[in-house]
Parts: C-alpha cells; structure tokens; sequence
C-alpha cells in the first residue's frame, strides 16, 4: 500500500506507510498481551509488544530491539502472524510476527502496566487495541 502527498511541484509524491512490528510472543500455548500504560487515549487497552521500524532495521531486527527495550527478553522471530492492518489512517501499517522467548528469559513490564499470558480461549477477556485485535 502507498500513500500519496503533493511534493513542492505539486506533483504527487509516493510515500510508503511506516512499520510497526508486533511480536505475538507464545510460550506453552499461550500468548503474551501488555497493556499500555502510555497515552492516556490508549491506557489500559491491550496490545503485542513491539513499536516502530527505523531506518533501516529490519522488520526483525526491530522486533529483537523492541522487545529487549520494552520487556528485558530476548527473543527469536518466527513467521508472520495475520495480514497487514492498516492504521493511522493509511500512514502507518502492523505487522506482527510469532516469537519465542530464549535463555528462560521472564518478560517484565518496564513500558506497560500489566502483562497477562492468554490461551486462546481467553484472548477476549482484555480490550485490545483497533489494530491489534484481528491477529
């Protein structure tokens, strides 16, 4: 998907939506939700760890850096989970991938207020965020 916006001629310009990478972490069949602690618009809602793609990183790279920042794991990205979900109004696009966690590692919430391991049959039981819930 691209974007379009007038460059100083006028002329439209193609502009590539921003990534953003999830990690749908799962250890023994269930998977890991955070909920947001930041901004108060989305406190409280429920999402995969992850955030944005800088210039170039990867897809997966980023995934590693986020999730060491946000959770104090490492992990190792498998495939892709879902399709692509457009958000931000077309600007910015999720891609979220499956994760695992390495070294016995124990994710901690340093940039989310709470941490839950959902089995599937639990997956409604948290608010998720717009883009997140259809993964």
């Amino acid at each position: 998907m691209q974007t379009e916006r007038a460059n100083d001629g006028g002329q439209a310009a193609r502009r590539e939506p921003k990534v953003i990478v999830g990690a749908a972490i799962i250890e023994d069949g269930r998977v890991l939700a955070c909920a947001r602690s930041a901004p108060p618009e989305v406190a409280g809602k429920w999402e995969f760890p992850g955030g944005k793609v800088e210039p170039g990183e990867s897809e997966t790279a980023a995934l590693v850096r986020e999730c060491a920042e946000e959770l104090a794991v490492r992990v190792e990205i498998g495939e892709r989970v879902g399709r692509n979900v457009k958000m931000a109004h077309g600007r910015s696009v999720l891609k979220v991938y499956a994760a695992r966690l390495l070294h016995g590692d124990r994710p901690q919430a340093l940039e989310h207020s709470d941490l839950r391991w959902l089995s599937a049959t639990e997956l409604d039981t948290v608010p998720w965020l717009p883009a997140d819930a259809p993964i």
